[in-house]
């Protein structure tokens, strides 16, 4: 029987639904038909019918295995232990898997006494390559730096110190991606926005409570960046010639880094040592005091203090490459856009007066504004700001003291 209130039409698109909606649309008319209104229950509205595709496979997993090289070059993983960089995931001080190997650097960044463990991962048979005093890497090597803190200024101990993050530069297609991870527990989680951590450390006696900065990503990319014709791009700092020309301990005896890296097959185009630069510790005084200091301000502050680096509106140039009695180097060098802090100081450095230079001066200060190097690091260097100064006081003096 057709409905009072269908017209013709109505039941001639009737006729042509599915069966199964036949049954739905006959109650819709017959409400229709009655108001669809009053204290009549309406009935339940089914659920909507959800497609659930079938699940990725993820790249990362934290499984064991030899290296995820896939999820390397292609992933940032969540966790730090889904890469499969060494034997135990939660300990990546030591046991590298695959050809992972283990470096040294002669003079560090400081960043509040922390201890680092390095690795170099490279892809395989394809090796460092270095030309003149520059080292290029190729793409597929992954740099891994972890830092542990300790609970004195003076401990070297590792095993005795807090693990509290490890930061990867990983060399993909697209270019080099830093990314940092932060520990918790057995496991490293990616921290994009960066953290902060609470801790104290004892310092000739006296107890330092401060707080360390796990950086972000964004923050990994001011130290690295190089700009060149408009184009921002990152890269190591610390593998240079300069850094990684040291010696080192291997199976007892005491070899040259690069010489062991050129007999192992990761390394070529290695010439005579001598004609490469040498640099060593800030507190070895045993050695030339001007190669240490300017070691130090180069692996501190010369990635940013550079002509493509984040500070070259600076004009100050702490390269080790630079003469350290030029203008450029900060002799009697104004730097613009700062005040001369608290003290009034006037330039970066004044020969005979480290206390009166500007780049002694900013290492001892702590203020976001006024610190240097503003990032990396919440305490003062003490040894290192003392070497400098006096590297300073033995400068000759220049005519009228920077007048």
């Amino acid at each position: 029987m057709q409905n009072p209130g269908m017209t013709q039409s109505q039941l001639t698109l009737y006729l042509r639904l599915p069966l199964r909606w036949l049954s739905a649309l006959w109650l819709l008319l017959m409400l229709s038909a009655c108001g669809g209104e009053g204290d009549s229950a309406a009935p339940a509205t089914p659920p909507p019918i959800v497609v659930t595709p079938p699940p990725a496979t993820s790249l990362c997993d934290n499984g064991e295995g030899s290296i995820n090289r896939q999820a390397l070059m292609s992933t940032n993983c969540a966790r730090l232990s889904d890469y499969r960089l060494f034997s135990d995931s939660s300990n990546p001080t030591r046991a590298p898997n695959g050809a992972g190997v283990a470096y040294e650097l002669a003079s560090e960044l400081f960043t509040d006494y922390a201890i680092k463990r390095r690795f170099v991962f490279l892809p395989e048979n394809t090796p460092m390559v270095l030309q003149g005093d520059t080292l290029s890497l190729p793409v597929g090597t992954v740099l891994v730096k972890s830092f542990l803190l300790p609970a004195d200024t003076m401990t070297t101990d590792a095993s005795a110190a807090r693990l509290v993050e490890t930061r990867l530069l990983i060399h993909r297609e697209s270019g080099w991606t830093a990314l940092p991870y932060r520990w918790d527990g057995n496991e490293a989680y990616l921290a994009e926005t960066g953290a902060d951590l609470p801790h104290s450390i004892n310092a000739a006696n006296e107890t330092l409570n401060f707080t360390y900065h796990v950086p972000s990503r964004a923050e990994c990319k001011i130290c690295h960046q190089s700009a060149q014709n408009g184009i921002t791009t990152i890269a190591p700092i610390g593998p240079k010639p300069l850094l990684l020309n040291k010696p080192i301990r291997i199976e007892g005896e005491m070899v040259n880094q690069l010489t062991w890296f050129a007999s192992q097959g990761l390394l070529t185009g290695l010439g005579e040592l001598e004609s490469l630069p040498q640099t060593f510790a800030i507190g070895d005084e045993q050695q030339d005091l001007t190669a240490r200091v300017k070691g130090y301000l180069d692996v501190n502050c010369a990635h940013c203090h550079k002509a493509d680096g984040f500070a070259s509106v600076s004009g100050l140039r702490l390269g080790f490459e630079t003469d350290h009695h030029s203008y450029q180097y900060g002799i009697c060098k104004q730097p613009p856009g700062w005040d001369g802090g608290e003290r009034g100081l006037s330039y970066d450095i004044v020969p005979g007066n480290g206390d009166h230079s500007i780049l002694v001066y900013r290492q001892t200060l702590s203020g976001p504004k006024d610190r240097m190097p503003p990032l990396g690091r919440a305490l003062v260097h003490s040894e290192a700001v003392a070497q400098i100064s006096y590297w300073i006081d033995l400068m000759a003096p220049s005519v009228g003291n920077c007048q």
